[in-house]
């Protein structure tokens, strides 16, 4: 009878989490400083799921993080986007804004809010392609 081998299982990927803020018709959309390759593109504001956080947690803690807003995080927006060839994944979610909180670009270097006639009109990160075709739907 062969020996079985130890397969180790893969690792999970890691989480990214993402914001779609809807306001009077218009999304907002940020403009990457860093990484250097990134530099210049836009996005949905968010980040790293850390250990211990759900998704819902961890978008809190990044819109106050990098926009200065208390944020209730709602529905999913569009599907899990494969990152970082499969080591990594895009999580997106509706928010809303809390408060009268007003987004400020705290680690950006500018955001815009994009109606649905604009969501073309500034170069997005490959990532949030397909959560932006998503948009035209939520937008109107």
């Amino acid at each position: 009878m062969p020996s079985e081998q130890y397969v180790k299982p893969a690792p999970s990927p890691r989480v990214i989490v993402a914001a779609v803020i809807i306001a009077g018709g218009r999304v907002l959309a940020c403009q990457r400083s860093a990484p250097p390759e990134a530099a210049g593109k836009w996005e949905f504001p968010g980040g790293k799921v850390e250990p211990g956080e759900s998704d819902q947690q961890a978008l809190a803690r990044e819109c106050a993080e990098e926009l200065g807003i208390a944020v209730e995080v709602g529905e999913r927006v569009g599907p899990d986007v494969p990152l970082a060839h499969g080591r990594a994944v895009l999580r997106v979610y509706a928010v809303e804004v809390l408060d009268g909180g007003v987004p400020e670009a705290l680690e950006h270097s500018a955001m815009r809010w994009l109606a649905v006639d604009q969501l073309n009109s500034v170069p997005w990160l490959p990532a949030d392609v397909p959560i932006v075709a998503e948009l035209p739907a939520l937008l109107a």
